[in-house]
């Protein structure tokens, strides 16, 4: 009984943190302005249209040059949430109410940044649809499933790839909305947000006591974030990069597609199929 309050609570931590995260200023990516950017002067303009409108994979963009532009924008999100961590731990003890929840909150929004970036890149659609929107479901729950994924997850790995597979064989533009909030699928997003809750307050009492002597904390802590990040963001892209959704060769149009929701056999999918490797230890 405990262990299930605890992760019941857990969750209903990680959602708060998430979409608190969500609403802070430049977290939420322009898919647009960054597939532009990110394939200008490595792509036509014709192949860089097609990209946006459609994805970077049915434009023809080899996954060689996506895993390069992948790379720099992690290295890029790296250094930068990096240098942030290490200037919120110089304060010290005294500073500590203060500084850590926001620190807290900026790593997590990085951690927004990146997934939405290598999402673009290999062909997810988009995930916010302004500036100003709440958060949808749908985006809450693979949002909350490419955390699991950067933490090594496989439950996490196994939902992701389920959704990436009903968009790829459905060439879907939009999130399956049914699948994610009360399909299969959903079971996993409750159990990795549950798992993730436990898991990033457990991180957050590490940099908290990082962060306890000045000077030595502001190195100790950027160094933290960096050991943390960095390998959790190539996670993300390995597992992304993949997956039929990236690969244009494997797309088998057929089914229906109902504003972009997937209609087909994923419908008849048994419920139980949502129990395989929940929340399990994340290195069996």
């Amino acid at each position: 009984m405990k262990h299930g309050n605890e992760v019941e609570n857990g969750e209903s931590r990680f959602f708060a943190l998430l979409l608190a995260a969500a609403k802070l200023p430049a977290v939420r990516i322009n898919r647009e302005a960054y597939l532009r950017s990110a394939l200008a002067r490595r792509c036509s303009e014709e192949q860089i249209r097609r990209a946006v409108e459609e994805t970077p994979a049915a434009a023809g963009v080899p996954i060689e040059l996506l895993d390069k532009v992948a790379n720099e924008s992690i290295r890029y999100e790296t250094a930068k949430v990096s240098t942030l961590s290490a200037a919120a731990g110089i304060p010290g003890i005294i500073a500590l109410p203060a500084t850590v929840p926001a620190d807290t909150a900026q790593y997590v929004g990085h951690m927004l940044r990146i997934a939405q970036k290598l999402a673009y890149l290999y062909s997810w659609p988009d995930l916010f649809s302004s500036e100003g929107d709440e958060v949808g479901d749908a985006t809450k729950g693979v949002l909350t499933l490419f955390f699991g994924v950067m933490f090594g997850t496989r439950s996490a790995n196994v939902a992701v790839g389920k959704v990436a597979g009903m968009m790829a064989e459905q060439v879907a533009k939009k999130l399956p909305q049914k699948a994610l909030t009360l399909g299969v699928v959903y079971p996993m997003v409750k159990k990795v947000a549950g798992y993730l809750g436990v898991r990033m307050t457990t991180q957050s009492f590490a940099t908290t006591v990082s962060k306890a002597i000045p000077l030595v904390g502001a190195a100790v802590s950027g160094g933290l974030t960096f050991a943390t990040y960095l390998p959790m963001a190539k996670r993300l892209k390995k597992h992304l990069a993949g997956l039929p959704l990236a690969d244009p060769s494997r797309r088998a149009p057929g089914e229906d597609v109902v504003d972009g929701e997937v209609v087909g056999e994923y419908e008849t999918l048994a419920p139980a199929d949502a129990e395989l490797h929940i929340l399990e230890d994340p290195k069996a």
